[in-house]
């Protein structure tokens, strides 16, 4: 296992268990093992850690994402939405307790929000590409032309946010996510696709 993993193991850990307040470049370097130089010399800053964890520890969403323009006019709409519907909803269950600890305090997340929008990154850019998705669709004709994509990638995007939070809340044992992702983007598909 490379420092660098070790370090984005560590991060994750305690960013699950103890919060992403608790989770400073010296306890994140301390659990790995490290000095905060070392993990300095991996990491520029802790937001930099934060969206590598949520990218590389939740495996799958990213490559989701980034397939997707790559399928336009590929397979179809619906198997397209559903593989990142999918992906999304992994990636929420297992974000939403780092997530949920950003909101905790305000001074870290008006720092994470600073930090991503030097980054380029934050979370609206999942619905972003979703959007150019469905916009890239509608320029090739699967996609009718009259529908907001941006309207539909946040229904889509939303929906599997919404039950990553039911999960969490309610404590519920995490069900097989094939059906629920079949069953949000036939619901979405349903007013948005054109007649094959």
């Amino acid at each position: 296992m490379t420092t660098r993993d070790r370090i984005l193991d560590a991060a994750a850990h305690i960013m699950r268990h103890d919060g992403i307040a608790r989770a400073t470049t010296k306890e994140i370097a301390r659990r790995a093992g490290f000095s905060e130089a070392t993990l300095y010399k991996h990491f520029a800053h802790k937001t930099e850690i934060f969206v590598a964890v949520l990218h590389e520890r939740a495996p799958g969403f990213a490559d989701a994402l980034g397939a997707l323009g790559e399928r336009v006019g590929q397979g179809t709409v619906a198997a397209n939405l559903r593989d990142v519907t999918r992906a999304a909803m992994a990636f929420y269950d297992q974000a939403f307790i780092i997530a949920v600890g950003v909101f905790s305090e305000r001074r870290v997340l008006e720092a994470l929000r600073a930090d991503l929008y030097r980054m380029g990154a934050g979370p609206e850019g999942v619905n972003h590409t979703v959007a150019a998705y469905l916009r890239a669709e509608q320029g090739v004709g699967r996609v009718r032309a009259d529908v907001d994509a941006d309207a539909a990638a946040s229904l889509l995007m939303g929906a599997c946010l919404q039950r990553a939070f039911f999960r969490h809340f309610y404590d519920r044992e995490a069900e097989e996510p094939e059906a629920k992702a079949t069953e949000f983007v036939r619901v979405v598909i349903g007013g948005i696709e054109t007649a094959q």
